[in-house]
C-alpha cells in the first residue's frame, strides 16, 4: 500500500460522519479513529512479512488549519417517491465511503435512469475508493424509482444511493 492511497483514505474518513475505519488487504491493515473534533486520530498501519514478524507504523494525521465544509445533497426529508403506500421500494445502499459514478466512464451513458426496469443482478453504478471501481448491483428485480446521489458525489457507508420499485 502505497503513502498516497493511505493519504486518500485519511481524507475520506475526515470527510465523512464515520468514527473508525478498519481495512485489511494483502496482509496491510489500516486502522483510523476519529476524536471527538472529528480529526483523524491516529492511522495504524501494519505489513505482516513472515507468520511471527510484524512492521507496524504509526503516524498521526496533521490537525488541518480548518475544519472543511461538507454540504450534504440528501434530504432529510423522505422523498415524493414513497408517498405511494402501496408500493414496495428497496434501497440500494453503497457498501463504502467513496465517489459515486452513474456510468462506466464520463462519455459513456449511465448505468440506469429513472424508469429503468433492473434485475438483481443489474450492475446499477460504480462506487471508487482508493482508484478501486466497484459495481454495485440492483439486490432486487424491479424499476429504479428515484437515484438519491449525483454523479461525482462523495457518498458514505450505508447512505442510499437509489430507490427500486420492487417486483
Amino acid at each position: 500500500m502505497k503513502i498516497q492511497e493511505i493519504r486518500e483514505i485519511i481524507k475520506l474518513v475526515d470527510g465523512s460522519s464515520i468514527d473508525e475505519f478498519s481495512y485489511e488487504f494483502e496482509g496491510v491493515k489500516v486502522k483510523m479513529k476519529k476524536n471527538g473534533s472529528g480529526q483523524t486520530q491516529q492511522t495504524s498501519t501494519s505489513t505482516e512479512q513472515a507468520p511471527h514478524a510484524q512492521k507496524t507504523v504509526e503516524t498521526s494525521a496533521p490537525a488541518p488549519a480548518k475544519e472543511p465544509q461538507v454540504e450534504t445533497l440528501v434530504s432529510s426529508e423522505a422523498p415524493e417517491v414513497l408517498a405511494d403506500n402501496n408500493v414496495d421500494y428497496h434501497k440500494i445502499l453503497s457498501p463504502m465511503v467513496g465517489t459515486f459514478y452513474e456510468s462506466p466512464s464520463p462519455d459513456e451513458a449511465p448505468y440506469v435512469q429513472v424508469g429503468t426496469k433492473v434485475s438483481a443482478d443489474h450492475v446499477v453504478c460504480i462506487v471508487e475508493a482508493m482508484k478501486l471501481f466497484n459495481e454495485i448491483e440492483a439486490e432486487v428485480d424491479g424499476e429504479i424509482a428515484e437515484i438519491l446521489v449525483k454523479d461525482g458525489q462523495l457518498v458514505e457507508y450505508g447512505q442510499p444511493l437509489f430507490l427500486v420499485k420492487a417486483n
